[in-house]
């Protein structure tokens, strides 16, 4: 009796209901354990981030846990810094909010002239709807409080989550190391050391890179304002430049608080688009000249590709999702890269290649199977 295992041939629309169905169910999972990935994927990258300067303390011979702990200690420290300057700028900002209200009213006062004049709509109907509207505002108040409350209770969480889940990653890095090691246990450990690597260079250059571009980003906007002779232009300016972990669109974002302040704080309207065409400005050379000098190519992902994973992980994961789309499609990659059968789909994310010139006679193709051969080769030796 024949009792080794027969493969089981299945038609191409079954496998294609096998791998939609298998999709759902791992979208669902992400969206269903978001409260367990979000932090744990957040500690990852931090784990990669802080790991140069927990090994430089460990070749210090400073003990490791010793170590992680003062890495711990520096990362609270910074966030604390950035949450302190933050408040401030909020506090400074809250002082101009009556001029903002009474400016505001003005405003509203003339759009009312206008509609009433211009448009035909009568001020005892506009009164009505601004009426109801802000009922129904001041109604869900106290909804939007009780969820800001809550957020900021997860929030709290999620931190003490990523920095738990930091301490052991960094603790237990060669464990995992292992674990890969048995997992794939009939794959040459070099080719995994190269995948994890891989994925180290990765993450490490995308977030030192993107750090870099923020600070550069925000200096360049806080002078910009500065010369707008904008007020809280470092909070703008910075605040703006946080939003470049949006891409494509996140500094456009950013520019309509400061563009709102202006308008309603300045009697030259002109200052507010002054203000986005700073912001502009910058996304033009942040999109064109910093973002690719920086970062490179070591998030090689093609803009279709970054805008439907935007997308995708943003319906999952909400603002999070934004965050950590690129970072995670890029690991995603590599790992494809690394793996012959799903080397297409590594492709089809990663920069589309510019196409060859025809070649149009035998003396073009005798030069050309050479260079070809030799890239062939190339490739070979790094596989």
């Amino acid at each position: 009796m024949d009792t080794r295992a027969r493969e089981v041939k299945l038609p191409s629309y079954a496998k294609i209901a096998c791998v939609l169905l298998s999709l759902v169910i791992i979208i669902y999972g992400l969206h269903a354990l978001q409260g367990l990935l979000i932090p744990l994927v957040f500690a990852i990258l931090f784990s990669v981030l802080l790991f140069p300067l927990a090994q430089r303390l460990e070749n210090w011979r400073v003990p490791r846990i010793l170590a992680i702990t003062l890495c711990l200690i520096l990362t609270l420290a910074v966030i604390v810094g950035i949450l302190y300057a933050v408040s401030m700028q909020i506090s400074s900002f809250a002082e101009v909010i009556p001029q903002l209200i009474k400016r505001g009213n003005e405003y509203l006062a003339q759009l009312q002239t206008y509609a009433d004049e211009r448009l035909n709509i009568d001020r005892q109907r506009q009164v009505n709807e601004v009426r109801k509207y802000l009922n129904q505002a001041l109604s869900e108040g106290g909804t939007i409080l009780t969820s800001t409350l809550l957020a900021t209770t997860s929030t709290l969480t999620d931190v003490f989550l990523v920095l738990l889940f930091i301490f052991f990653f960094l603790l237990y890095r060669d464990f995992f190391r292992s674990f890969f090691y048995r997992v794939f246990n009939g794959t040459r450990r070099s080719k995994i050391d190269a995948v994890l690597s891989g994925i180290y260079n990765v993450v490490k250059d995308y977030l030192a890179g993107l750090v870099l571009v923020i600070l550069i980003i925000g200096t360049l906007m806080t002078v910009g304002l500065l010369i707008l002779g904008i007020d809280y232009a470092i909070f703008f300016g910075f605040f703006g430049a946080c939003l470049v972990l949006i891409p494509y669109f996140g500094i456009s974002l950013g520019s309509l608080l400061p563009a709102a302040y202006a308008l309603v704080t300045e009697d030259n309207p002109l200052k507010a688009l002054g203000v986005i065409g700073v912001f502009l400005f910058v996304q033009t050379l942040e999109g064109n000249f910093i973002t690719p000098y920086i970062v490179g190519s070591k998030v090689s992902i093609n803009p279709l590709a970054a805008i439907i994973v935007l997308i995708l992980w943003e319906n999952v994961w909400g603002f999070p999702g934004l965050v950590l789309a690129l970072p995670m499609t890029a690991i995603l990659k590599v790992i494809f890269d690394a793996v012959e059968s799903l080397n297409p789909y590594g492709f089809l994310i990663g920069e589309a290649e510019k196409p060859r010139p025809p070649i149009k006679n035998f003396q073009q193709l005798a030069e050309h199977l050479p260079k070809r051969a030799k890239k062939i080769g190339e490739i070979e030796e790094k596989t």
